[in-house]
């Protein structure tokens, strides 16, 4: 289930998806805002995406899961939550025909948030300190 031309902003690419695959896509984003409210929608990679700092995360819908990309970091974090779940390096397949586990995308956006500001803030410091 890809979407058939390349979208140009999230509601682009949630559109192209039958109605029952939009609301999970939606709920999707909808954690990622609640969890990250400073952070800017995206299409990258062809897939929808949230930046703050760098990129945070990203999700796309296939045709039994909803993947969702929150970099090899969190998918380390996480691990021993994630372990219900197909998981690669840096995904995690988050099957369609069961409920998102809402409070664990909520703790790994929160965690990549922090990720990125503490990158951030050490670009700033180790440019100060030349």
């Amino acid at each position: 289930m890809k979407p058939q031309s390349v979208p140009t902003n999230i509601d682009a690419y949630i559109s192209q998806f039958p109605p029952e695959i939009q609301l999970i896509l939606n709920q999707m984003r909808n954690l990622i805002l609640q969890a990250a409210p400073e952070s800017k929608e995206v299409i990258s990679y062809q897939m929808p995406a949230f930046q703050y700092k760098g990129i945070l995360v990203y999700f796309a819908a296939y045709a039994k899961h909803i993947g969702f990309y929150p970099t090899p970091s969190a998918i380390e974090k996480f691990k021993s939550e994630l372990s219900e779940y197909k998981t690669s390096k840096g995904a995690v397949q988050f099957p369609i025909n069961q409920p998102l586990p809402e409070d664990l995308i909520t703790r790994m956006v929160q965690f990549r948030v922090r990720e990125n500001e503490m990158k951030a803030d050490l670009k700033v410091r180790s440019k100060k300190g030349k």
